[in-house]
């Protein structure tokens, strides 16, 4: 898929683990990659934190390189271009002892990630990045990490007296945070003690608040119709069988149900300022030439 001008779209994805991809804006990007954007991921830990059932381990030596295989799983049949590998550990969530192991992106000096994320935006060359809003999405320190990193070097990366040991400098144009849809986290939020869940006590691991997540809400800019690659997604999602997730609860739904809470990804657009005043897009790429 080439621009008016004749540019290749790219589009970047950034984001803190295997999984992310999938379980948050993975309609979208399949939906891209379907229509000829190269969509490259750029993740940043080896998801090596919290508990897996030992059956899943079975032939993995570890929990990353298990981790490592259902991201490739989920790569292909997103349509990824291809994963860059920041490979910090996992930093667990806020206030785990995962926070304080030195190899972890919690502990990463930002100017270092800076620069990892300064040679991806210049070797791919994207007109568009995404990365998680200013709260992590769900508080997870390595999302608020990578924020601050994108932040940066989306800047950056279009400077060319900063980092000149990535190359040539190249500047993206949109910068977008997924708006995750908060109508689905309410819906978790009510639907989670009906089947004997805790919403303050969410996720594998029982350390994800969806109640305090929701009052996070950031407005949306633009809203992708991804009721084509549902299907898509939810079999990327299955790839990460070892970390469940919402497309998992939802399973047990009737079809036209899923496609009602799941039928649109928002985002939030972070760079450019948005005008308040402008319509809902419904393309990441608008305006990029």
């Amino acid at each position: 898929m080439v621009s008016s001008e004749g540019h290749e779209r790219v589009l970047l994805a950034v984001f803190a683990h295997p999984d992310d991809e999938s379980f948050g804006p993975g309609g979208t990007l399949a939906k891209y990659a379907r229509e000829g954007v190269k969509v490259w991921y750029a993740c940043g830990t080896d998801g090596n934190a919290g508990t897996v059932d030992a059956e899943m381990l079975e032939g993995y030596k570890s929990t990353s390189q298990l981790r490592a295989a259902e991201l490739c799983c989920a790569a292909q049949t997103l349509g990824l271009a291809g994963i860059d590998w920041l490979a910090y550990r996992d930093s667990g969530m806020k206030g785990s002892p995962e926070n304080d192991h030195p190899d972890s992106l919690f502990q990463a000096p930002l100017e270092k990630v800076v620069g990892q994320l300064v040679a991806s935006i210049r070797k791919h060359q994207p007109q568009v990045i995404m990365c998680d809003n200013q709260y992590g999405g769900y508080g997870h320190p390595d999302h608020i990490k990578l924020h601050q990193a994108t932040m940066v070097a989306f800047g950056a990366a279009g400077d060319a007296a900063q980092f000149p040991e990535h190359g040539p400098a190249w500047q993206a144009q949109r910068l977008y945070h997924p708006a995750f849809g908060f109508g689905l986290f309410r819906w978790l939020v009510r639907a989670a003690p009906l089947v004997g869940r805790d919403p303050k006590k969410f996720g594998r691991n029982g350390d994800i608040d969806l109640t305090e997540v929701l009052t996070w809400e950031l407005p949306s800019h633009a809203r992708i119709d991804v009721s084509q690659y549902l299907h898509i997604k939810e079999a990327a999602s299955a790839c990460h069988r070892s970390q469940g997730g919402p497309m998992q609860m939802t399973q047990r739904l009737p079809a036209a149900v899923r496609r009602r809470i799941f039928k649109y990804e928002g985002f939030t657009q972070a760079i450019p300022a948005p005008d308040p005043r402008a319509r809902k897009s419904s393309d990441l790429f608008e305006g990029c030439v």
